[in-house]
């Protein structure tokens, strides 16, 4: 029997529910489709020495887009992500897909991570190995998890949704039945960006099951109040002025997702370099500030491993609905959480510890001075070891 059937065998005795194995398959047609769109782009014009201010240069994107179409291979990566056992399941009328990776440690902790958007299942790749093996890593088998990572309904091959109503916290009720459905009663949760938001959600749907909640990039929202920035560090400071003083600049994007996601998708499902420059100028953005492109800070392969999954899901516009089904909750506190919270803290997130105290039960928090945003991507090393250090206290 092999290592995927012995855990479906494991899953179906544990509930007797629908999950089925699930391989990556993109026909060769998309392809071969994606490679002549490529090769029949209509190129804008655009200003002279304005660089990135204006958005995503021509000349750097043509480039990038030349080499998606004739230098990157998507059969290697597919191949390296079906090396992982996947599944597909139903809850709540939507397919989920995840990653289900146990480890050989029997002792070991579950634990589910999740993405975010512009993100998806790739950002995990390179960490799941020492996630689930650190003895093989040259690691401690006490570290050891079971790690579960779905894709957020509307992403990837959980999607598209086909309902309204498929906001953040819907999306933490399904984790906690998936993992139900998987036979683990208690586990930990860890995620960033959108997955900063569903992990303590699902903390607070289900405070008795969930050990701990670690978090990178978990912000909150400023009140408004002056004296809240006062006694900042100065680099708490900075991240103050970024929440507050900087949101046309920063957030046109998630103001257009959250309000006309489905005039967006026409641009992103029809043409590659559109899905293209929409991700990347987020990578540009907001990966480690110390260097000047994204392909310095994230291995550039796996970029566009994570654009070509959105590509040839066609899942541009149902990812970013979540924005418009979360938008009403914006800026509004929810309850405070009780379950232990860590907090990893990377250049360009905007996490300020008197302010996430207001809304989570911190008990670990760490500040690191390189990575980013896509922390799995750009530091993993830095990542695992406060995974690990954060869960150890909880074993």
């Amino acid at each position: 029997m092999s290592k995927i059937e012995q855990q479906l065998e494991d899953i179906n005795c544990n509930d007797n529910v629908d999950i089925k194995p699930f391989r990556i398959q993109i026909p060769q047609q998309s392809i071969d489709d994606l490679r002549e769109r490529l090769a029949r782009t209509r190129w804008p014009d655009e200003l002279s020495g304005v660089d990135w201010d204006y958005g995503v240069p021509v000349h750097y994107l043509a480039e990038l887009a030349e080499y998606w179409r004739s230098g990157y291979d998507w059969r290697k990566y597919e191949e390296e992500m079906n090396r992982f056992p996947q599944y597909i399941t139903t809850i709540d009328g939507q397919q989920i897909h995840f990653l289900h990776v146990r480890s050989p440690e029997p002792d070991a902790m579950p634990l589910i991570l999740t993405h975010g958007w512009p993100g998806s299942i790739v950002e995990f790749m390179n960490i799941i190995g020492r996630l689930t093996d650190p003895k093989a890593h040259g690691g401690r088998s006490e570290d050891a998890f079971h790690v579960v990572i779905p894709s957020i309904p509307g992403f990837g091959f959980s999607g598209p949704t086909t309902v309204p109503g498929w906001n953040t916290s819907r999306v933490a009720m399904a984790w906690a039945e998936l993992m139900s459905r998987l036979g683990y009663e208690r586990f930990g949760a860890q995620g960033g960006d959108t997955g900063a938001i569903i992990s303590p959600k699902l903390g607070s749907i289900a405070p008795d099951r969930v050990i701990g909640i670690h978090s990178n990039g978990l912000s909150a929202f400023p009140l408004g109040d002056p004296s809240e920035s006062v006694g900042l560090t100065d680099a708490e400071m900075d991240r103050y002025n970024r929440l507050t003083s900087q949101g046309f600049e920063t957030s046109g994007y998630a103001i257009i997702q959250a309000t006309r996601p489905q005039t967006l998708s026409y641009g992103l499902t029809d043409s590659p370099v559109g899905q293209l420059a929409w991700i990347i100028e987020k990578f540009k953005e907001w990966t480690d500030p110390s260097f000047s492109l994204p392909e310095d800070a994230v291995d550039r392969d796996l970029l566009l491993t994570n654009v070509s999954l959105y590509w040839f899901t066609g899942t541009a516009g149902s990812s970013a609905r979540i924005y418009k089904e979360d938008s009403v909750s914006w800026g509004v506190p929810g309850p405070r959480s009780t379950v232990p919270t860590g907090v990893a803290v990377f250049p360009n997130d905007s996490s300020i510890r008197r302010m996430v105290e207001r809304d989570h039960h911190v008990v670990h928090w760490s500040e690191f001075d390189r990575g980013g945003h896509f922390a799995a991507l750009e530091a993993p090393d830095l990542l695992i070891e406060d995974i690990r250090t954060f869960f150890n206290k909880l074993r």
